[in-house]
């Protein structure tokens, strides 16, 4: 195979990010109407419209600014070229621009509920659907991992075997797409299955971003993986609900108690 890998559409040769990056939006979208239509939705047409405007600017922003801090030093002296400060995004900065613009027009419209929980899963198709065109792009995502000796190591073109990362971040939101869509047939407090989604893809990201080779700003660590250190400590205090047995069991009370009534909201809304 030879990278990058061009979908060919007649004589056209399209760069496959932009055409898997296309069908991650579509297909993830489509994943949430199917999930919105099956199990209904404790927020009306229009609030829910609002959430899913902001989460999407959000996404924007948060996504450029993070990359841009990836590499402070080309940043600054590259910060005049249009070009550069658009060429590139992060996921990891898109949640988090998503998250708090969220939050944001939540306060501004006086939504206390929790909104997430149907973005859970069809995030975790579209980020492992965006992540075929990262592979087939190969170096010039600035994705793959450091040179490894293990069997599965590719090759992108540099003559090195690399970490297939993302390979590794396919099967990662995959696996956690099933667990998630399992968690979501029995009762859950609600907000509970979209922080399960955010913990789970910061500590993979945290953990998998020291394979792959990108600048270390403090500790070893990329600003990146202090990205999600701090997105972590922000959602400590629901993993730590979760690994506390005696908690565990106090949230699970909760989770009976409140069964019932998310049902019956759920079910008047459908």
């Amino acid at each position: 195979m030879t990278f990058p890998v061009y979908i060919s559409l007649g004589s056209l040769k399209i760069p496959p990010h932009l055409v898997f990056e296309t069908l991650a939006y579509a297909v993830a979208f489509r994943v949430y109407l199917l999930l919105r239509k099956r199990r209904g939705d404790r927020l009306g047409d229009g609030d829910r419209w609002w959430m899913i405007a902001a989460a999407a600017m959000g996404a924007v922003v948060g996504s450029k600014v993070l990359y841009w801090f990836e590499d402070p030093a080309m940043m600054f002296a590259h910060w005049r070229d249009p070009l550069y400060l658009m060429g590139g995004k992060t996921i990891v900065g898109a949640l988090i621009g998503g998250l708090f613009a969220v939050e944001v027009a939540k306060r501004h419209l006086g939504i206390t509920r929790r909104t997430g929980d149907l973005f859970a899963v069809p995030l975790c198709v579209g980020i492992a659907i965006g992540r075929v065109g990262c592979f087939l792009t190969g170096l010039e995502d600035h994705t793959s991992g450091i040179a490894t000796t293990l069997p599965w190591g590719v090759n992108f073109g540099d003559g090195l075997a690399r970490h297939p990362t993302q390979l590794y971040e396919i099967v990662f939101a995959l696996t956690s797409g099933v667990f998630l869509s399992k968690r979501m047939q029995r009762p859950f407090v609600s907000g509970d299955l979209f922080k399960i989604f955010m913990v789970l893809y910061f500590a993979f990201r945290l953990t998998c971003d020291f394979l792959k080779p990108d600048v270390r700003l403090f500790l070893g660590m990329s600003s990146i993986q202090w990205a999600c250190v701090a997105m972590l400590a922000y959602y400590s205090p629901d993993w730590l609900h979760w690994l506390n047995p005696s908690l565990r069991r106090k949230r699970s009370k909760q989770v009976a108690n409140v069964g019932e009534a998310l049902n019956r909201d759920v079910g008047a809304v459908q």
